[in-house]
């Protein structure tokens, strides 16, 4: 959170766009392309039915915590999109005008123009990975760090594919960090305790 504000604060938009998507070659085009999947709902939806599978997490309590960390930040995304119509790179370097010839974009990849900020995929991601984590037991809380390895390529990806600015992703991955873990907080005092399966010393 506050390395990315320092970024913003200390470089361009076309700078922080430029450092990522000049950067490429023909490995990271596939391995992006795939990677900003993990910010869509055709994965987020089917992992959080899978989790179904885990005895703990098969009860009301999971449902309604999993809808409303997932579904109130992109309800939040949503509607800042429709605020601020902002353009995608695409647009803004006037990609058909042959202004940004520099600009890296394939043919198989996304053709995006209208309502870039905040990024989908970013909170999207975020949303998912940080309630990923907030499920892991203490012991495996560690794990967390993986996700957000995720959760932070699918934001570098976005630019990579010159899908949104920096701002963006920046904006999208806080929506879904912050919102997610405050409304699973808030949820968390009606989590159904575990049974315990320690045998009961015989009273005397």
């Amino acid at each position: 959170m506050v390395s990315g504000a320092v970024l913003l604060l200390s470089f361009t938009k076309e700078q922080l766009f430029a450092s990522v998507n000049t950067h490429y070659t023909v490995f990271g085009d596939t391995l992006m392309y795939y990677t900003t999947f993990l910010g869509q709902p055709e994965v987020i939806i089917p992992g959080l039915l899978s989790l179904l599978l885990i005895p703990s997490l098969r009860n009301g309590w999971y449902l309604i915590t999993a809808i409303c960390c997932n579904i109130t930040p992109l309800l939040i995304q949503q509607w800042l999109k429709r605020i601020f119509h902002h353009p995608r790179p695409l647009s803004y370097f006037h990609w058909f005008d042959h202004k940004a010839e520099w600009l890296h974009y394939l043919p198989q990849w996304p053709e995006l123009l209208r309502n870039s900020f905040p990024s989908g995929h970013s909170q999207g991601s975020f949303s998912f990975f940080c309630f990923l984590t907030l499920l892991l037991p203490k012991q495996y809380q560690k794990a967390g760090l993986i996700f957000f390895v995720f959760a932070i390529s699918v934001c570098y990806s976005r630019l990579y594919l010159a899908a949104h600015f920096f701002a963006d992703v920046y904006t999208g991955s806080m929506i879904g960090a912050v919102t997610t873990t405050l409304i699973f907080s808030l949820l968390s005092r009606y989590r159904p305790v575990a049974k315990s399966s320690a045998v009961p010393e015989p009273v005397l």
